[in-house]
This record gives structure tokens, C-alpha cells and sequence, in this order.
């Protein structure tokens, strides 16, 4: 043996499988953190996101309750029609009394708020799901550099989203 050379004990061997088994637990766990931040989020923003070819206009809120508002849908977009009464999910960023513009959503009388408002809104889930995962990626995996970047993305998308509504 090189005198250079150490000899692997059984104790350095099982330390080192614990630390991959962890490392690998909390990639996947900081894994299914995110994308399920992704699917929350995406269930909104494509209709936000992808709007060509859908139905844009303006929504006047006129009632609230359980949950939704509704009021009358003014067209914008070419091939747009009017309705008398479509849906949307009540929130903080919609009020009865207000005016928001809107995408329908195709095969209903739902609609999402569009515009940047209504963009940087649907990617909240996301936003939180990346708060969370820092805190997985800092302590689990310690990649604080890169928690830090998860977490003041996650922070930058939530101020954002307050300042635009």
C-alpha cells in the first residue's frame, strides 16, 4: 500500500451511502416541490400565457359570492362574443365594482385575469413553491448560494405580483 493512501474504513463507507441516500432524498423531494409549484400555477397561466387565438375582453364585476364573481363580458379580440354573465374566481386581485381584462376559457363561461397582472398572479403557486424548496435545497442538500437564488426569485415574483394588483 502507498503510504500516501489511506485505508476506507466500514464506518467512512456507511457515512458516505447516508450522505448520497440524503442528498438523492431531498433532490427529489425539492423535485416535486417545484413541479408541483409548476402544475398549480400552470392551470392559470396558460390561458394567460397562450392566448392566441382565445377570447379577450373585459369583465365589469357586478356580485361575489361563494368563492366567484361574475358580471358581463365586453369582447375585445375578433370573434369574441358578448355574454351576459361569466365567471371568475374571486380573490385579492379581483373586486366587486372593478373592470379587469380577461381570457375566457375555451368551452366555458370561466375567465382568468390576463395582462401582467393577471400573468405574474397565476405563477403565485410557483412563487411560494420556489420559497419552500430553498429552504429543502439550504438545509438538505447545502447549496445555500443557490437557496438564496430560489428564495429572492420566489420573494421577487410575490412583491411583484403585489405591486402589479
Amino acid at each position: 500500500m502507498i503510504p500516501a493512501m489511506r485505508a476506507v474504513t466500514s464506518s467512512q463507507s456507511a457515512y458516505a451511502a447516508l450522505r448520497f441516500g440524503q442528498l438523492a432524498a431531498m433532490g427529489v423531494v425539492t423535485g416535486l416541490i417545484l413541479i408541483a409549484g409548476v402544475w398549480a400555477s400552470w392551470g392559470t397561466a396558460q390561458h394567460v400565457m397562450l392566448g392566441k387565438g382565445r377570447e379577450h375582453g373585459t369583465i365589469a364585476v357586478t356580485a361575489c359570492s361563494d368563492g366567484a364573481c361574475t358580471g358581463p363580458y365586453t369582447p375585445a379580440s375578433h370573434g369574441s362574443r358578448a355574454r351576459a354573465r361569466v365567471v371568475i374566481e374571486q380573490s385579492v386581485a379581483v373586486k366587486k365594482g372593478g373592470t379587469y381584462t380577461v381570457t375566457v376559457k375555451p368551452g366555458s363561461d370561466e375567465v382568468v385575469r390576463s395582462g401582467p397582472a393577471g400573468l405574474l398572479y397565476a405563477w403565485v403557486p410557483l412563487a411560494g413553491a420556489l420559497l419552500l424548496a430553498s429552504v429543502v435545497v439550504a438545509g438538505g442538500l447545502r447549496l445555500t448560494r443557490t437557496a438564496w437564488l430560489m428564495a429572492g426569485t420566489g420573494l421577487a415574483l410575490l412583491t411583484l405580483t403585489f405591486v402589479a394588483l
